[in-house]
């Protein structure tokens, strides 16, 4: 009992602190996350670690389950501050970055794991499937502001909505790499997953969010007044989307992430600038947070006591440095148009943060099919998630500023010689 109250006091001394410290050091080039890994790191080395008994029951669906749900919780909130109206010319670097530099860079890690790692072809495709999602959650400053507050510049939009498509459209690359594990079982498994895997579970995905998104816009905004859902003014009306879409559309075998985020675009299309958004984001923003703080200290507890870098060799640090000073940077210039500011094309193509997401998706593989050097693969995660996560909190905010600061020249000399 005595180890269960100083757990939960510790807990609530993190909560607090994570409030805290963005207060306290917002001068500083530090992020929330970098402090939450340290905490953990620190704790690990405890008695009070959080993830010393995380071994007595099935650590791998414990990881999958929590980190699914701290990301849907996170798409609906990119969804919701988006305010730019989804279209071809609206988000034309967001579908570049999806179209050109997403299969680009699956292809190169892809590549680079078997070169370097090892990896046969089904575990190879894995690792990079799950390094494809990007998660500007993780810094603040890459993201769009909340609804309405006019701070959606090309480079935080871009990575944006990139993160809220990409942790979806990830998927097919993974079954990708069950199918050819499990091929021997399934002869035709390519055609199944063509077919089922990409073009069935996408246009499920797509379509059920929209329509969840619709139907529950207009139960909030459009019945009458004293029946509409916008009348009660509570925030937690976000996670009843969330859930929804995700569940109406994982029953009819849909990616429940892409209808996440879309479920989020198109609630915002039946009453576009009405102040409600604001109450949904902030509360989808407080529990993702909360969530993320969470993971976050179990994830540094982890690391500092050796789980999850159980295998880490020079080889792991090789392909991470392939993967973040390489493949990213490189394949995201190469998708963006020339046109673009060289310094807004950098940013976008530098700052394709690595996190929660990565983690699901190889606990989610795993528990499907069997894969080679699974531990090399958790390693290779946990490594490129803890540097990216670093190298990335430190460098966005100067970055950042430095681009805000040209902007507001270039946009003062445009009007000066107006």
């Amino acid at each position: 009992m005595e180890r269960y109250d100083i757990t939960l006091g510790l807990f609530g001394l993190v909560i607090l602190l994570t409030a805290w410290i963005p207060m306290a050091f917002r001068r500083l080039p530090l992020s929330l996350p970098i402090f939450c890994i340290a905490i953990g790191a620190l704790v690990g080395h405890t008695i009070l670690n959080p993830v010393v008994h995380l071994a007595s029951f099935d650590s791998r669906l414990v990881i999958e389950r929590v980190t699914e749900f701290t990301v849907i919780v996170s798409l609906m909130g990119a969804g919701l501050k988006i305010d730019r109206p989804i279209g071809l010319r609206n988000w034309v670097l967001t579908w570049r970055l999806l179209g050109i530099a997403m299969p680009l860079g699956i292809a190169v890690m892809a590549a680079g794991a078997s070169w370097i790692l090892g990896l046969g072809a089904a575990s190879a495709i894995l690792l990079a499937a799950c390094l494809a999602p990007t998660d500007p959650v993780l810094a603040s400053d890459v993201q769009v502001g909340p609804p309405q507050t006019g701070t959606e510049d090309e480079v935080r939009f871009a990575l944006t909505s990139e993160a809220g498509l990409n942790d979806g459209l990830s998927f097919p690359f993974v079954y990708l790499a069950v199918a050819i594990a499990l091929a021997s079982n399934q002869p035709d498994w390519f055609a199944h997953w063509l077919l089922f895997d990409v073009l069935w579970r996408l246009l499920a995905g797509g379509v059920m969010g929209w329509i969840v998104g619709k139907v529950l816009g207009l139960a909030t905004f459009r019945l009458p007044k004293g029946a509409a859902l916008v009348r009660t003014g509570d925030g937690f009306v976000a996670l009843g989307i969330t859930f929804l879409a995700y569940s109406l559309t994982e029953l009819v075998h849909g990616y429940g992430f892409v209808a996440v985020f879309v479920a989020a675009l198109s609630f915002r299309t039946v009453e576009r600038h009405h102040e409600f958004h604001r109450e949904l984001h902030d509360f989808s923003e407080q529990i993702e947070r909360l969530l993320m703080m969470v993971l976050l200290v179990c994830f540094g507890a982890a690391v500092s006591i050796g789980q999850f870098i159980a295998e880490l060799d020079w080889r792991v640090v090789a392909f991470a440095l392939l993967v973040l000073v390489i493949v990213r940077p490189a394949v995201g210039w190469v998708s963006l148009p020339s046109t673009l500011p060289k310094g807004e094309r950098a940013a976008i193509a530098v700052f394709g943060i690595r996190g929660l997401g990565s983690i699901y998706y190889l606990a989610f593989a795993t528990g499907i099919a069997d894969f080679e050097q699974v531990g090399v693969m958790w390693s290779a995660i946990a490594l490129i998630v803890l540097v990216s996560i670093v190298t990335h909190g430190l460098t966005v905010t100067p970055a950042m500023h430095w681009l805000d600061k040209r902007r507001r020249i270039a946009g003062e000399t445009m009007q000066v010689k107006t």
